[in-house]
Parts: structure tokens; C-alpha cells; sequence
């Protein structure tokens, strides 16, 4: 076959094109930090990498679920700690006034404590945290404790937050369990409070406010047993981030050091080009005529 100048021109200027073109993909390389800039360039490492990018995702977004738990349980668990502390503080204003040496004013004095006791305990049953009251179950735009009236409605739903594939954890305590039940934080105190009014029987309150306080102490064991739970799980979700992060930068990431390897090996080779090139292009009539 007879080679023409023009087929080595033509075959030089391809060449050139394909070295620009991969001295080009270095760089593009090199600015993004990529191994690919388009899908096209390598259909296995796009696809993997989609796949890699959407379990960072899902393990980010269980992340901020377990931080909605943390809030819910957070919150509970401050209050629940000041439910106790008020109910202790009755407990202690039963035991002192059923040793029969206080006189009505004394004991009108302790009623007018337990009044003030009761209201705050009603505050810490309506605890609001972003717009939602915690202690009533999935209502959470509704009081359990009417504002106006004093009615009690505690609502029993649970509160379930994914935190994990196929794992749900329960965020709230149910107001009714740690304020309801027989006979009731509230209806304890209203008892205690009309038993001072009459002076009679004040040691039998003292039973009814253990249970009280019983309740409150049973709940926030139970509530401290899912955040130990809550614990792990964001342990595990935080081991899977880092793998899925480092998985995702093995696929994509380019290695630097390698990249300027061939960034160099492939200018040496494009000028070699240039310069075997220049001396196959026959001269022209014009060279002749400089």
C-alpha cells in the first residue's frame, strides 16, 4: 500500500487530538478531584457511585432521625426529672403535716404549696419542644392538660421513629402511664389537698403520692433503657458513614499522585509528538520562499 503524505498528516493530526484529548481528561481529573466528570467515561464507576451516594444518603437521613429522637427523649427526660422533684417535695410536705402538730393555718399554709406544686406539674404535662407536647402521644398539637378547664386527656398512640433499617424506636413516654393511672399524680394531690382542708387522714396520702412518684420513676427507667438503645444505634450509623464515605471515595476520588503522573508521562509524550511530527510534514513551496 502506498503511504501519501497526507495519510501521515492525517494519522499525526489524530494522534495529537487523542493526546490532547487524555492531557485534557488529566486535568479535568486534577480540578474536580474525579475520576469521571461525565457517565460516559466510565459507566461502572458512575453506576456504583449513584449506588454508594444513595446509602450515604439514607444513613444521613437516619441521622437526623435519631436526632429527633434525642430531642423528644432529651426533653422527657428533663421534665420527668422536675415531675420528681415536685412530687418529692409533696411527699415531704405530706409527711410533716401528718404528725398532727400543725394548726389549720399551718396547714392551710402547706395546701397553699401543694396548690402551686400541682400547677407546675400541670406545666410539665403540657411541655411543649417545637411545637409538640411530648406527653400526649401523636397529638402532639393538642395539651393533654386544657388550659382553661383542667380537664385531663392523655392520648396513649406512640411516637415511632425509624432510626435504622427495619428499627423503630418509641421517642415519647405516654403522659397517662406517668400522670394517669390509679388514682393519678393529680388526683393524689387534689386528695391531699382536701385532707388538708379537713385535717384528717393526711398519712393516707402519703401511699398515694409513692405511687405517684413510683410512675414517674418506673417511665424515666424505661425512657433511660431506649436512650441507652438510641446510643448504639447512632454508634452503628456513624461506623456506616465513615465506611460508605471511604467506599464512595475509593470508586470516584481520584489519587493525585497518580493523576500528575500521567499528567506528565502524557505532556513528554505530546511534545515527542509535536516534535517527530514537525519533521515528517513535507516542506511546503513556502518554506522555499523565506
Amino acid at each position: 500500500m502506498r503511504v501519501t503524505q497526507g495519510m501521515l498528516s492525517n494519522n499525526m493530526l489524530r494522534n495529537l487530538n487523542n493526546s490532547n484529548s487524555k492531557m485534557s481528561s488529566y486535568m479535568d481529573q486534577l480540578n474536580t478531584g474525579k475520576k469521571i466528570s461525565r457517565p460516559s467515561e466510565d459507566p461502572v464507576v458512575a453506576m456504583k457511585g449513584m449506588g454508594y451516594r444513595t446509602e450515604l444518603v439514607r444513613v444521613e437521613q437516619f441521622q437526623r432521625n435519631t436526632n429527633e429522637v434525642h430531642n423528644w427523649m432529651d426533653n422527657t427526660d428533663s421534665a420527668l426529672d422536675q415531675a420528681t422533684s415536685a412530687m418529692q417535695r409533696i411527699r415531704e410536705l405530706a409527711v410533716q403535716a401528718s404528725n398532727g402538730t400543725y394548726d389549720k393555718e399551718e396547714l392551710a399554709n402547706i395546701s397553699e404549696e401543694v396548690n402551686q406544686l400541682k400547677e407546675h406539674l400541670g406545666e410539665i404535662a403540657n411541655t411543649n419542644v417545637n411545637d409538640k407536647y411530648i406527653f400526649n402521644g401523636t397529638k402532639t398539637d393538642t395539651p393533654p392538660i386544657d388550659p382553661e378547664t383542667g380537664a385531663v386527656d392523655f392520648a396513649t398512640s406512640e411516637v415511632l421513629i425509624e432510626v435504622s433499617s427495619g428499627t423503630t424506636l418509641k421517642a415519647n413516654v405516654s403522659g397517662e402511664d406517668v400522670f394517669g393511672g390509679e388514682p393519678g399524680i393529680f388526683n393524689a394531690i387534689d386528695g391531699f389537698i382536701d385532707r388538708l382542708d379537713t385535717g384528717e387522714e393526711i398519712d393516707s396520702s402519703i401511699a398515694e403520692i409513692d405511687a405517684g412518684i413510683n410512675n414517674i420513676i418506673n417511665s424515666r427507667a424505661e425512657l433511660g433503657a431506649r436512650m441507652n438503645r438510641l446510643e448504639l444505634v447512632e454508634n452503628r450509623l456513624g461506623q456506616q458513614e465513615v465506611i460508605a464515605t471511604q467506599t464512595m471515595s475509593n470508586n470516584e476520588d481520584v489519587d493525585y499522585s497518580e493523576a500528575i503522573m500521567h499528567l506528565i508521562t502524557q505532556e513528554s509524550l505530546h511534545r515527542a509528538a509535536l516534535s517527530a511530527g514537525s519533521r515528517i510534514i513535507q516542506p511546503t513551496l513556502v518554506d522555499f520562499l523565506r
